[in-house]
């Protein structure tokens, strides 16, 4: 078995931020598929469905792809990590569910903050459990403090969305209806870590990161396809696929902040991978909004400084501070 080289903190964490900067474009096209397509399913089953396709050409022509691939069988059936995880995949098929369903309900600001918490919260416990390739990491207090810091900054970054975020629910009930949306993009965001601690794992024993990504997309797609069959018998298909090139680079997008993140955790782990890439989300969403704004688009001043205060709750998290700060005695490993 041949292990993907570590790489330094200081070149891992801008590449966390760099990958999590396609996710706010990812996120707005395969928007305007869904809204083409008038179909949110269909729209998720082509952005799985291209990057499954990009991933198969990028296993079978580069020599790591082919090697990782030839690697994928054998580690799974000789138990070298929990079959379990050639499953990560579908957890990023219940994002998109939970993206599709309930966006509408609570608005993109909600959603957000929603996803964001239950990362944060599941990175430090996928960290403490070393349920990633970089082992066991302690819940210092410093830590503790970005993670809070992380939820306060996306939340005053986004706050000047929740004006027009969620009108649905409010003629429907008020808070009491957003109790149950709200729980989906909670669950989806707190196994995001587990899905990122398992392609981590699976990408020491492929010995890259393009394996792991490649089945990422295959179990994602199975998930999709089976969902999209049932929705066709019951409700009939869509609309026709656009002819735009673009509407399809949501796919290939995936697979850069999937495969980075994977590849990222076994030197970062779990948690600051995770933060690193909501800070490059929020770094891309206030790109986008200034300078291809859509419809409704807000930049305020809390957007800015939420971004710049969630870049310094990162930077809290990752620091190499003196063991036992602010908790006065050595963390317990």
């Amino acid at each position: 078995m041949t292990s993907p080289s570590r790489l330094p903190v200081l070149a891992g964490l801008p590449l966390a931020v760099g990958a999590g900067l396609a996710i706010p474009v990812q996120g707005r096209i395969n928007g305007a598929l869904g809204a083409r397509l008038d179909d949110g399913i269909s729209a998720a089953v082509v952005s799985f469905s291209t990057g499954l396709l990009v991933m198969i050409l990028i296993s079978l022509l580069l020599p790591r792809g082919r090697a990782g691939l030839a690697r994928i069988i054998p580690a799974v059936r000789s138990r070298a990590f929990p079959p379990a995880y050639v499953l990560a995949g579908g957890i990023g098929a219940l994002f998109v569910f939970a993206q599709t369903f309930t966006v509408g309900i609570l608005g993109v600001a909600l959603f957000t903050v929603a996803t964001v918490t239950g990362q944060t919260v599941s990175g430090l416990l996928v960290d403490r459990l070393g349920l990633g390739p970089a082992g066991k990491k302690s819940v210092t207090g410093i830590r503790i403090v970005g993670c809070i810091l992380t939820i306060a900054a996306v939340a005053w970054a986004v706050s000047p969305r929740f004006a027009t975020s969620g009108s649905g629910a409010e003629s429907g009930g008020g808070a009491a209806a957003l109790l149950l949306p709200l729980l989906l993009p909670v669950a989806a965001g707190f196994l995001m870590s587990f899905q990122q601690a398992m392609n981590g794992t699976a990408t020491v024993h492929y010995g890259t990161p393009i394996a792991a990504t490649l089945v990422n997309f295959i179990a994602g797609c199975l998930v999709l396809w089976t969902v999209l069959a049932i929705k066709v018998v019951v409700a009939g298909p869509g609309n026709p696929l656009p002819a735009e090139w673009w509407y399809y680079l949501g796919g290939p997008m995936g697979c850069v902040f999937i495969g980075l993140g994977a590849l990222l955790v076994r030197t970062l782990g779990v948690l600051v991978t995770g933060l690193g890439m909501i800070a490059g989300q929020l770094m891309g969403s206030l790109a986008l909004d200034v300078f291809v704004p859509a419809p409704g688009s807000v930049v305020a001043l809390p957007t800015v400084l939420g971004t710049i205060l969630t870049l310094a709750a990162i930077i809290l998290a990752t620091l190499p501070w003196p063991r036992g700060a602010l908790r006065g005695r050595r963390p317990v490993g």
